[in-house]
């Protein structure tokens, strides 16, 4: 039968479609293959194009049964337009609001439900977007991000557009506008970049230009700098190659090439002279000098020897600036750093003086350090420890798969290669002295700089010198962006892009294998044996803490002193010569003191082992507690409680656990201490301490590495001589209870935020498998996940915040919970105003059998994360000695979230979520947000920056 000639045409048109869609997804190019050789450090790796023009790096890793996944686009702030800063960051927030096929909000909840974690991220040179999850859900992964590659423009709306907006100005306020300093890097950079130069603005942007763009401009970004083309997908993990990069075939391989994308050249800034700028800091009590020289870019021959530098003359226990800045008590903070982009490189230096201390006299004193650098040239010694270092570093990258995924992804985005790990190394252990000098005299002796002074508002500081620099705008020419003529194409796909791809079966989970033992003087010890890369962690904790001082409360603080005191002199080094013996052989050992316990954290690669633990030996063993060292950091921290009292998020947990136990109980202070109690401090107050609390049976000793059970207990025998004595240790006072919810407010000045804290304490203590454990999967769609109702209300709803959360957290004696966020001011009191409710209506009508799905089965996949580096081991090992828990609590765990139901969930929460039984805490402008509080109807009561009523 012959065919009409228009069904002839027809069927002739969806072939001619069919071939065209089947072209766009021929087989991808094998470019390169990678693999080790030896002992060589390198990531193996495959490496493919698709005929489209994206990059595929895929690297199998079995170790642990999870896959990270990294898409990075090649387009940072540096390719925005004069008056569109901040463009790139804002549109990597709109990649998370849906395309066709995935609903608004759909990416985080997707994610989230299989267990994984995923976020985004924008510098000055690319933007990125990864996610790690358990093996079995990469193939919906890859669906994800190519929908949002391929058809993300007709799913951006204005409402979205809005939202996002609102969003990034929120988080602009939380991490610059509001806290000190936080705008350093803002002056800095617009006065050492030419006008014009993609540098010379934050990646954050201004303001005001966010407030200028629209949604024509959002989907030109994206049609400019979003196609296969400008992009590198890198996939790590428990893969199949060949059916990973099927996978990706499939999904991306229809998507069309974008338009093409240059890589972009600019000639170093160059200065004539030196820059004078200055701004006043609503937040800082100290001020700040800041100098920037012009540096160079990444991956340039004289990066390393930049680095090392910087390193003798402004880092560490063994640079000048520590000895001349640190050492002398003249500031709290002087540090020299390189930091290396794709357009250009930046050399910084950054001091904070204490009082007495003028920004004149710190500059005079940077200048006469680079002299003295100079006379003393470099060592050997400062080339050893360098290099020994760095390697560490490197090794330590690669834990975990996101570390060496974001390794390939950036090599590759870089230089078109993501085998760069050796030939970055082999330039570090290349750099001589000559080098060294060189650099120093090419790019900082006698070179311009740019010099900022940072004073605090309302204060006596001076600048360095007056202001004298302001942006020259002529002779602006604005490049040719490639903004005309863009069309949005959308990707044929030949499958029903519609279907959501399945899963395969769940990943078996590797907890792992453990041993335990108590030494004859009464250490408990638990650890566990992993070849998967040349290091061993050690974390020792020794009780006592904070809570020593319950009982002392006059001497609160002593335990945070002896802790920084173990990292000072010992009897047989200097703190310089121990901090030096260290960077030697790339190891760490670091003492901190928490609420309960003084910890010492070890990390040192296999081959040096042996030494790192005799110099662990050393600090334990040995410490010399001298009265300079505890005049040293007492100055710190009397300037760092100054210092406290300027930053909005920090004041807001201070004074809120003030609220809940009392302004003068202890707890609140115990580790720290306060301006009243670490004065009188005295160094027998230090030697008692150790000589009371460091003892054996108050000791737990966790080890996780390349290192097995004998071999562990033969390292560590040294710790059998240890005499131990009976210590009883104080339990610590209870807390407040509330009849009725009062608001506390404490006034900020000038605040760009609010920061708001909504709570109570719940009496419970931290229980595995009890109440408490229950009432983590009961919060988890309250306030614990992406998804959860506070923060899409609050972030993805209304646009106030950047963030807002709830949660239980708990100890051994006691927790609380606490709902909390940063809010933009404007919208404090509506802010405290939906905390409320959605606390009160997940009382009243707790969980859908939706949301209890949906938290089963993210709780539940996410297992397949715990236990991937040493440091996740080690914490789980460290959760099994202090709680004295087994290891099979885990699988209690899991059968309370297979059977806990609506009814359960929805108990407890109306036992553990009355909000009239919690305190509301705001910190901000009371200019601003005062009236608005005062129509919510709670009682308010005014606080100041300690607590105290006013």
């Amino acid at each position: 039968m012959t065919r009409p000639l228009k069904s002839f045409l027809l069927a002739a048109s969806v072939l001619a479609a069919s071939l065209t869609a089947n072209a766009q997804q021929a087989q991808p190019k094998l470019v390169e293959k990678v693999t080790r050789k030896g002992t060589e450090l390198v990531i193996p790796y495959e490496k493919y194009v698709l005929p489209n023009g994206l990059t595929v790096v895929l690297t199998e890793d079995h170790s642990d049964p999870i896959v990270h996944v990294d898409v990075t686009y090649h387009v940072g702030s540096a390719r925005e337009e004069i008056g569109k800063s901040g463009f790139a960051h804002f549109f990597e927030h709109m990649m998370f609001q849906g395309s066709d096929h995935v609903a608004n909000g759909d990416h985080f909840k997707i994610i989230t439900a299989a267990g994984g974690t995923l976020n985004g991220s924008t510098n000055r040179d690319r933007t990125n977007y990864y996610e790690t999850v358990p093996a079995n859900q990469l193939e919906k992964m890859l669906w994800l991000e190519s929908d949002r590659m391929g058809y993300l423009l007709d799913a951006v709306t204005q409402q979205k557009f809005e939202v996002q907006r609102a969003t990034v100005k929120n988080e602009r306020g939380q991490n610059y506008d509001n806290r000190p300093y936080g705008l350093v890097g803002e002056y800095s950079s617009r006065s050492l970049y030419p006008y014009g130069h993609p540098y010379s603005w934050l990646t954050i942007g201004y303001i005001e230009e966010l407030n200028a763009v629209s949604l024509a401009d959002l989907k030109n970004f994206f049609l400019r700098w979003y196609g296969p083309n400008n992009a590198t997908i890198t996939i790590g993990g428990d893969i199949n190659t060949k059916q990973t990069l099927a996978w990706v075939s499939k999904y991306f391989g229809g998507i069309p090439r974008g338009p093409e994308v240059k890589n972009v050249n600019l000639p170093a800034p160059v200065l004539k002279a030196d820059r004078y700028v200055s701004y006043t800091d609503n937040y800082a009590k100290l001020p700040l000098l800041s100098i920037s020289y012009p540096g160079v870019k990444m991956y340039a021959k004289d990066m390393s020897a930049l680095d090392v530098l910087s390193n003798i003359i402004g880092q560490g226990k063994n640079s000048i600036f520590y000895k001349n800045f640190v050492k002398t008590r003249k500031a709290a903070q002087a540090y020299m750093g390189s930091s290396n982009t794709e357009l250009a490189g930046e050399i910084s230096i950054r001091v904070i003086p204490f009082p007495g201390q003028s920004l004149a006299d710190m500059k005079k004193l940077v200048d006469s350090s680079l002299i003295e650098f100079e006379k003393k040239g470099v060592s050997d010694d400062d080339l050893t420890r360098f290099k020994a270092s760095a390697e560490a570093n490197y090794i330590n990258g690669l834990q975990s798969i996101s570390g060496k995924v974001s390794e390939l992804a950036a090599a590759q985005t870089f230089t078109g290669n993501p085998n760069q790990i050796g030939r970055e190394l082999n330039d570090i252990r290349s750099v001589t002295k000559a080098d060294v000098m060189r650099v120093y005299n090419q790019y900082v002796k006698g070179k311009p700089a740019v010099i900022l002074s940072v004073l605090p508002k309302g204060g006596s500081a001076q600048s360095v010198a007056p202001d004298n620099y302001t942006i020259d705008k002529s002779g602006y020419k604005a490049p040719d962006y490639g903004y005309n003529g863009l069309k949005y194409v959308k990707a044929k796909d030949n499958f029903d892009r519609a279907k959501v791809p399945g899963t395969g079966a769940n990943p078996a989970i590797k907890v792992p294998a453990i041993w335990t033992a108590i030494t004859s003087n009464g250490i408990r010890m638990v650890g566990t044996d992993t070849k998967e890369i040349p290091t061993v962690t050690i974390a020792m904790s020794i009780d006592g803490g904070g809570l020593w001082a319950i009982s002392n409360p006059q001497k609160a603080g002593l335990a945070n002193i002896v802790a920084r005191m173990l990292n000072e002199d010992t009897k047989n080094y200097t703190a310089e010569q121990y901090n030096a013996e260290l960077e030697k052989l790339g190891s760490d050992i670091s003492a901190y003191a928490t609420t309960d316990n003084i910890s010492i954290e070890v990390s040192s690669l296999t081959k040096n082992l042996d030494k790192t633990i005799a110099l662990l030996q050393e600090k334990l063993f040995n410490p010399k507690f001298t009265q300079e060292a505890l005049d040293r950091n007492k100055t710190q921290i009397m300037e760092g409680f100054k210092q406290a009292k300027t930053q909005p998020a920090g004041v807001a947990s201070s004074v809120y656990n003030k609220i809940l136990y009392g302004v003068d109980n202890v707890r609140t202070f115990s580790t720290t201490g306060n301006e009243q109690t670490v004065p009188g401090i005295t160094l027998q107050d230090v030697q008692n301490y150790y000589d009371s609390y460091f003892v054996p049976s108050l000791t737990k000793v966790v080890v996780v590495g390349d290192i097995n059970e004998a071999a562990v207990k033969t390292k560590l025998a040294f710790l059998n001589t240890w005499k131990d004595k009976k210590v009883d240790l104080p339990k610590p006072a209870d807390g407040k209870s509330f009849d009725k919810a009062t608001l506390y407010l404490v006034d900020v000045p000038n605040a760009a935020q609010s920061e708001i804290r909504v709570g109570y304490l719940s009496g419970l203590n931290y229980d595995a498998t009890g109440d408490y454990y229950k009432l983590g999967i009961a919060n988890y769609i309250l306030g614990g996940a992406f998804n959860s109702r506070i923060n899409m209300n609050l972030r993805e709803n209304k646009g106030w915040t950047y963030g807002a959360r709830s949660g239980f957290a708990s100890g051994k004696f006691g927790g609380n919970f606490t709902a909390s966020a940063g809010v933009r001011a404007s919208s404090t009191d509506s802010a405290v105003v939906e905390f409320i409710k959605e606390i009160k209506n997940y009382n009243a009508t707790g969980i859908t059998n939706d949301e209890l799905a949906f938290t089963k089965q993210s709780i539940g996949q996410s297992d397949a994360r715990k236990y991937e580096t040493n440091g996740q081991k080690a914490n789980f090992l460290s959760m099994l000695l202090e709680y004295d828990l087994k290891p099979t609590y885990v699988d209690e765990q899991n059968k309370i979230l297979t059977g806990i139901n609506n009814i359960e969930i929805n108990t407890l929460a109306k036992k553990y979520l009355n909000t009239d039984k919690m305190v509301i805490l705001v910190v901000g402008d009371k200019a601003k947000v005062l009236p608005g509080l005062q129509k919510l109807g709670y009682p308010i009561v005014e606080l100041d920056a300690d607590g105290k009523t006013l």
